[in-house]
C-alpha cells in the first residue's frame, strides 16, 4: 500500500446544502484501493462524493483529492481535479442527441484533447476496456441500461484517472446487469491499479466483490471494515 492516500479526509464536516450531514469525517482511499460508502438514504453518500470533487464546499476540517486541497480550492482548479476523477452516475448522464463516439469526444475535446487521431484512438481503448468496440456508433436510446452505465464507465476512464467515484452505479438496473458492472468495475481496480470509491445501498455488492467498506449513519461516517 502507497504511503500517500489519494484522497484523505480530516476531522471533515460533509454539507448538503447548507445543512451538516456528516460530522468530522476520517478518510483515506490509497491507489488500488475499493471503498464502499453505504447507508440509508439521506445519510451523506452522496454528499461525500460531491465534496470529492468539489461540487459541495469544504468549510471544517481538511480534504485532499489526487493532490488538491480542497480547503479554499480556487474555481479554476476544479476542472483539473475533476479530470483525475473518473465521475460515474447512477442515471448515466449520457449526451442523448449524439452517438457514442461522440459523447466521448465530446469529453476528451473538453479537457484539452486535440488531435483526431489521438481521440479515435483513445476512444478506441476505453471502449474496448468496456466491451463495447461494436457500438460506438450506436445513439444512447439503442442501448440497454447496462451499456448506457458501460459508457459512462469509458467516459470515467478517458483521462485515465487514478481513482473512479462511482454513485449508485447499479441503482438503475436489474440484479443481472448490475452484476456485469460491478465484475467491470472489480476488473478494473485489479488490472489498472485504479481505486474506486463506490455508493451503494445494496449490501450484497460488498459481500460478493468485497473492499474496504465505509457506513454513513447517524451524521457520521466510518470504516466498519
Amino acid at each position: 500500500m502507497s504511503a500517500e492516500p489519494l484522497i484523505s479526509f480530516r476531522d471533515a464536516d460533509i454539507l448538503n446544502g447548507e445543512a451538516t450531514v456528516i460530522y468530522g469525517l476520517e478518510m483515506d482511499v490509497y491507489p488500488g484501493d475499493f471503498v464502499y460508502i453505504i447507508g440509508k438514504v439521506g445519510t451523506g453518500k452522496t454528499s461525500i462524493i460531491r465534496t470529492m470533487t468539489a461540487e459541495n464546499p469544504l468549510l471544517k476540517g481538511s480534504g485532499c483529492v489526487c493532490g488538491y486541497n480542497l480547503n479554499g480550492i480556487r474555481k479554476r482548479d476544479i476542472p483539473f481535479l475533476r479530470r483525475r476523477c473518473g465521475v460515474v452516475f447512477q442515471d448515466f448522464q449520457l449526451l442523448m442527441d449524439r452517438n457514442v463516439h461522440d459523447n466521448l469526444a465530446f469529453v476528451l475535446k473538453a479537457t484539452g484533447w486535440k488531435k483526431d487521431a489521438e481521440i479515435d484512438k483513445r476512444i478506441d481503448q476505453v471502449l474496448s476496456d468496456v466491451g463495447l468496440t461494436t457500438k460506438e456508433h450506436k445513439m444512447p436510446h439503442q442501448l440497454s441500461g447496462g451499456e448506457q452505465q458501460r459508457v459512462a464507465i469509458a467516459r470515467a476512464l478517458l483521462n485515465s484517472p487514478k481513482v473512479i467515484l462511482a454513485d449508485e452505479p447499479t441503482g438503475n438496473l436489474d440484479a443481472e446487469t448490475a452484476d456485469g458492472i460491478m465484475s467491470l468495475l472489480s476488473r478494473i481496480n485489479k488490472e489498472e491499479g485504479t481505486a474506486v470509491v463506490m455508493v451503494t445501498h445494496n449490501r450484497s455488492l460488498c459481500e460478493r466483490y468485497p473492499g474496504r467498506v465505509m457506513l454513513c449513519k447517524e451524521e457520521t461516517c466510518t470504516f466498519i471494515s
